[in-house]
């Protein structure tokens, strides 16, 4: 079973994929928009900070309340469903953290 999608697991995951296009600060510049993908619904959720502002990272406060498995008394979310993914969004399509740094590595010139 995947676990909660929670600020651990989003830092593990940039950790991971650290100096490639899997992360915002190594595909940005190519139109990838963190976002995150419901395995369960394949609804896509662009990264959004609480106020509904695009985010330039992953953020978990601005994900809509269906996601949302936990809050903190201030509101804040602590996690969301195990089902979301971790990615980005470009042209319409979600891709997963790996497609992204896969297609970054391809697409730039050396």
């Amino acid at each position: 079973m995947n676990p909660l999608m929670n600020e651990g697991r989003l830092h593990q995951e940039n950790t991971a994929h650290a100096g490639t296009g899997g992360v915002s600060g190594g595909n940005a510049g190519l139109g990838f928009r963190p976002a995150f993908l419901d395995s369960g619904t394949f609804s896509i959720y662009p990264s959004r900070f609480a106020d509904g502002r695009p985010a330039p990272f992953h953020l978990l406060d601005g994900l809509p309340d269906e996601v949302v498995a936990d809050r903190s008394l201030s509101g804040r979310v602590v996690s969301a469903k195990a089902t979301l993914i971790s990615g980005f969004e470009r042209g319409g399509f979600f891709y997963t953290r790996l497609a992204a740094a896969r297609a970054c590595a391809e697409w730039r010139p050396d």
